[in-house]
């Protein structure tokens, strides 16, 4: 184990107020290095106003970092409501800084100097991104303009904030009879005894719903938990939603923009609004005719019968059983919590010639968080935390949270994992068991958790890490979760709770051909899922009624109706932190298929390939355009043929 050393999670482990006084430190120290930056004279050296803005951003951005990690994750209620005080406040300040015509004028001398001409490529391209956000925020509007574009940006700090946290302190909870356990798992069963009043109590924590909604022979039990889960957050964020899309839309018209969908996929790889409804077109029509397929098989299954979505998962598990020989019950021993954990590590480290220590003693937020620091050739290269399983008041899904962002010879880079799996001991004292697609989360956030490591070596702080094109993002993660999918790497690490023996060749086969089946439903709901993201933003929401929009747009992109009194889109998270931009994963999927090409050459587990990928790709963070990352990778430019050939498959 490697020794304790201070790093930015300690204060996770502080007091409220000490935390909040810690933050300040950060906003102060900021606040002292940008006078110093306006402060430069002429004769300074032409890149000390870029290097003074790299720290100013890291001081921020590392602060509000960890603040979102402690209002996500903390299990403290008081310092959750602290620490969405610090990030308001940080983010003001980050709103303040790019709206200073001085700092931006500071930066902008550099624009076209014979010094930047003779820095290298990173470098040349941190200064085009920098100042591009200076005018993306605004910086050039006059004094009213910019006052209102502050004020906007902070009240939409504090409306994301509420949103998401409606999300995540609203844990529905359903009453069964017992007997409605039937079909579950055992472990599933053991896990969930009844209480004093002869009930089983479930919660809409993924671990409860996921293997509720996927095997429970009761319909009835099904629809409950399944209303209940499209009930969260209802009614508060129907109107939070409106608000904050209002705000979305006044702050994108101040910068010249539309719409908001307009103004957030300027930036990006795919370019406008109109790309991005483009996109969606394209990949919902490829996949149309094999979700109608999909959809009719469901159909039959359920003796023609109209499906309704609760029931949809249950007859997919019944189609896969009987037309593929495939009970995705029968993986579950394979994937002990504990031992899937260790075999992602023991994969990764071969893969990338990395080893990972656990850290005695590290200071964790909750009992329950493993600490590790990476390293490679006895060199450190960052720390990392993983928060893997749920609790009151804590974020309810799965992502990497950044803790600080690394920077060549000065800041090695941090990260949490945080995400809800069972385990790794269930109520009932037994060995908690993932589902395959579980795994599947695990690998796909850990594929996040690498890039940002692995791309924290970079010589500017404001280019480490994931700081690519946001629909680039999840190229990555993607691309990692092919791993399991593997019956070479699924042999190394998944072996039965009970017997030891590996997971047989011909069950992985078995269920690569069973996950084929749905696939056109998945794309389909994906799209529809992006279509929501795009159009709640790519209009006036004056007067927009969001649950009809919602309802319309299932109705196109899906074969399933809304069902009356539901609110998935309360509930969808990803409208506060992607936007519009939902159809980022989609769009990365597209490049992730074409970069596996590479690796289908040579073999999953070629280290040689996997050393390429990350030099070419991870390790240069945002250091250069995604799409030049991409053709360093393959040597050419990115194709859909990749991704029309596995949605074909």
């Amino acid at each position: 184990m490697t020794a304790l050393i201070p790093t930015a999670a300690d204060t996770l482990t502080d007091t409220p107020a000490v935390f909040q006084e810690q933050a300040r430190a950060a906003m102060s120290s900021a606040r002292e290095k940008i006078a110093a930056l306006k402060a430069l004279p002429s004769s300074a050296a032409p890149l000390e106003a870029l290097a003074l803005y790299d720290q100013i951003g890291a001081a921020i951005g590392d602060a509000s970092a960890v603040a979102s990690v402690a209002r996500n994750a903390h299990p403290d209620a008081a310092m959750r409501a602290a620490a969405e005080v610090c990030e308001q406040e940080l983010d003001a300040l980050a709103t303040q800084l790019g709206l200073d015509p001085e700092v931006y004028r500071a930066l902008a001398r550099l624009e076209g100097s014979p010094a930047l001409a003779s820095e290298d490529a990173a470098t040349r391209h941190y200064l085009f991104r920098v100042l591009r956000d200076f005018r993306r925020a605004g910086v050039d509007r006059d004094d009213a303009t910019r006052a209102r574009i502050q004020a906007l940006n902070e009240e939409l700090t504090r409306v994301g904030q509420e949103f998401s946290r409606n999300i995540r302190d609203d844990v529905r909870r359903v009453p069964i009879e017992p007997a409605e356990l039937a079909g579950l798992p055992d472990d599933y069963v053991r896990a969930h005894a009844p209480g004093a009043d002869g009930k089983v109590w479930l919660t809409t924590d993924t671990p409860d719903y996921v293997p509720f909604i996927s095997y429970a022979k009761s319909s009835r039990a099904r629809e409950a938990l399944w209303r209940a889960y499209r009930q969260r957050a209802h009614p508060k964020n129907l109107a939070v939603l409106g608000k904050l899309l209002a705000l979305r839309h006044e702050l994108a018209g101040l910068l010249g923009h539309a719409s908001w969908a307009s103004y957030v996929t300027e930036d990006k790889m795919i370019g406008s609004a109109e790309n991005a409804r483009a996109f969606i077109e394209k990949i919902a029509a490829a996949a149309q005719a094999r979700g109608a397929r999909d959809h009719q098989t469901l159909v039959e299954a359920n003796g023609g019968l109209t499906v309704n979505p609760w029931d949809a998962e249950v007859l997919k598990e019944g189609v896969r059983r009987a037309h593929f020989s495939f009970d995705a019950q029968s993986v579950r021993p394979y994937f002990e919590f504990k031992q899937t954990l260790a075999g992602l590590l023991a994969l990764t480290s071969r893969l990338f010639g990395v080893e990972y220590q656990p850290v005695a003693g590290a200071k964790v937020w909750h009992e329950s968080v493993l600490c590790y620091d990476l390293y490679e050739r006895g060199a450190r290269l960052g720390r990392f935390y993983l928060d893997l399983h749920p609790r009151d008041g804590k974020y309810k899904h799965a992502a990497q949270f950044t803790l600080a962002s690394g920077q060549a010879g000065a800041k090695l880079p941090e990260a949490a994992l945080i995400c809800n799996f069972p385990g790794p001991v269930l109520a009932s004292g037994a060995p908690a068991l993932l589902e395959h697609s579980e795994v599947v989360t695990l690998f796909h956030e850990f594929g996040h958790l690498l890039h940002h490591l692995f791309g924290g070596q970079t010589k500017w702080s404001g280019l480490s890490g994931v700081r690519t094109e946001w629909d680039f993002v999840e190229a990555p993660s993607q691309l990692l979760e092919e791993w399991c999918w593997d019956v070479e790497v699924l042999q190394s690490f998944a072996r039965h709770i009970e017997t030891g023996a590996a997971i047989p060749a011909e069950m992985v086969q078995r269920m690569r051909a069973a996950d084929e089946f749905g696939k056109g439903l998945r794309v389909r709901q994906q799209m529809f899922y992006a279509a929501i993201s795009l159009s709640f933003h790519d209009r006036d929401p004056a007067g927009l009624d969001t649950t009809r929009l919602a309802a319309e747009l299932q109705s196109r992109y899906t074969p399933f109706q809304h069902v009356e009194g539901t609110y998935f889109h309360e509930s969808f998270g990803h409208l506060e932190g992607y936007s519009a931009i939902y159809y980022t994963y989609m769009w990365s999927l597209v490049i992730a298929k074409d970069l596996l090409t590479e690796f289908r050459k040579s073999g999953l587990s070629n280290s040689t390939t996997a050393q390429r990928y990350r030099n070419a790709i991870l390790a240069p963070g945002g250091s250069k355009k995604a799409a030049d990352l991409v053709r360093d990778f393959l040597g050419r430019e990115s194709s859909f043929s990749a991704y029309a050939q596995w949605l074909d498959a």
